[in-house]
């Protein structure tokens, strides 16, 4: 078994020969296309609270809880899925990409009465000739980087918690395949990943996750890839796929206007808030107005708490509740519509406003721009509000004040966004994500 910084060395190495680094489509989980967005979302939000419930509960008691990434509903809800493969002969298999996680992992035979159905075949290290054991004191070892019941040697074993569910299993190294195509693809020896051989059902529609995050074990990390980028498309285009790019290709250089870039702020040294990408929201617009928010209403304190942070794995935007109010109360100064609070009870939204008849087009609204450090993240009317079904909702919601604020997928659709973790500064620029 090659030493961890040799492996390392070998996954820059290969990265760097590739032509542009990897590039993945990602497609979003639609099970049924006659499914309202509503009841999409609304399956979503739910997940979205034991999202927050787990990071409560890590902050408050200091054990290893990470947000999930999906919640087991027939419908589906807003995850996003990459496939790659893993092993010789590769299996592919496809993964949820979660920029609030930090484990690599999929279901491994054997896997008996213990694990939820997937669309592909498990992956069985022993029919994989470049599988290996993952060694007892690596720094990569969840035994090392987050302590918790149940990891011991000699085989790294696991017990990775989310916020509805968890999986368990032993670590090993393996070759990656990533990229789309044929012409696209890289293939990576030695990355260390998560073999699982008991999970929740809470993952059904994908056969494992990616993750994203800052920590060691993640996909960027392990790569030494220094950025990558993605582009999600609109929520209500369920044809077109989305792109994630790693490496070289991850650019905003085609940009043409709106080019953004603002520093990371230095993550809490607690799991799970260290895998976090936190960012300094200083202020929100509506149009010209500036909303009368106070900057600590986003800030990050010395204890961990309040702080906003950008995740691929949260539908929508959640605003401290002195600053949602706000937002709320400038939305419905500018609409003239009625309220509808039926339809905030079947939608989950906070605001909704009834619509003259179910094809009606909605008022003309202006752009909310959220002001960073350094830079402008101006979001059209379609990207903070959501037409279905004869109502028009703010999709946003409030949190308690002092949690954690947290800028969901859906405010980033149709915006290339670009994280550089050498440089350690979040870029971004609206981008027709469809065509990239």
């Amino acid at each position: 078994m090659a030493p961890v910084a040799v492996l390392i060395a070998l996954v820059c190495a290969t990265l760097a020969a590739g032509a542009a680094g990897v590039r993945v489509e990602l497609t979003r989980i639609h099970a049924h296309p006659g499914v309202t967005a509503s009841r999409f979302v609304r399956d979503a939000l739910r997940r979205d609270m034991h999202r927050h419930t787990a990071r409560r509960l890590a902050a408050s008691s200091g054990t290893t809880v990470s947000a999930p990434t999906r919640k087991n509903s027939p419908n589906g809800t807003w995850e996003y899925l990459m496939t790659l493969s893993i092993g010789t002969p590769p299996v592919s298999y496809p993964a949820i990409v979660d920029t609030g996680s930090d484990l690599i992992w999929t279901q491994c035979a054997p896997c008996r009465d213990q694990c939820f159905k997937q669309p592909t075949p498990l992956y069985n290290p022993a029919s994989s000739t470049t599988f290996g054991v993952l060694p007892c004191g690596s720094p990569l070892s969840m035994c090392t980087v987050a302590p918790a019941p149940g990891c011991s040697c000699p085989y790294n074993s696991y017990n990775y918690t989310y916020g509805s569910g968890w999986t368990a299993g032993i670590q090993g190294t393996e070759t990656f395949t990533f990229g789309t195509s044929p012409a696209d693809q890289t293939r990576v020896a030695g990355v260390t990943f998560g073999c699982s051989n008991a999970s929740s059902d809470d993952f059904t529609g994908s056969s494992g996750l990616v993750g994203l995050g800052r920590g060691v074990v993640s996909l960027v990390s392990q790569l030494g890839a220094g950025r990558f980028s993605y582009c999600l498309t609109p929520f209500q285009d369920t044809t077109s796929t989305s792109k994630l790019l790693i490496g070289p290709s991850a650019s905003l250089d085609g940009a043409t206007a709106g080019v953004g870039s603002t520093p990371f702020i230095a993550s809490p040294a607690t799991a799970p808030m260290n895998t976090y990408y936190y960012l300094n929201l200083t202020g929100i617009s509506l149009g010209t107005k500036a909303l009368s928010i106070s900057p600590n209403a986003f800030s990050l304190k010395a204890d961990g708490t309040g702080g906003l942070i950008i995740d691929s794995g949260t539908t929508i935007t959640y605003l401290a509740n002195a600053a949602y109010q706000q937002v709320r109360a400038a939305v419905v100064s500018l609409v003239s519509l009625p309220t509808s609070a039926d339809r905030s009870a079947v939608t989950a939204f906070d605001l909704c406003f009834a619509l003259p008849s179910p094809t009606s087009a909605p008022p003309v609204m202006p752009s909310m721009t959220l002001h960073f450090d350094g830079a402008d993240m101006a979001l059209p009317s379609e990207s903070y509000m959501m037409q279905d079904s004869g109502v028009w909702c703010l999709a946003m919601q409030n949190q308690t004040d002092g949690e954690v604020n947290i800028l969901g997928n859906y405010q980033q659709q149709n915006m290339h966004i670009l994280y550089d973790v050498g440089k350690e500064t979040l870029s971004f620029a609206p981008t027709k994500c469809s065509t990239l």
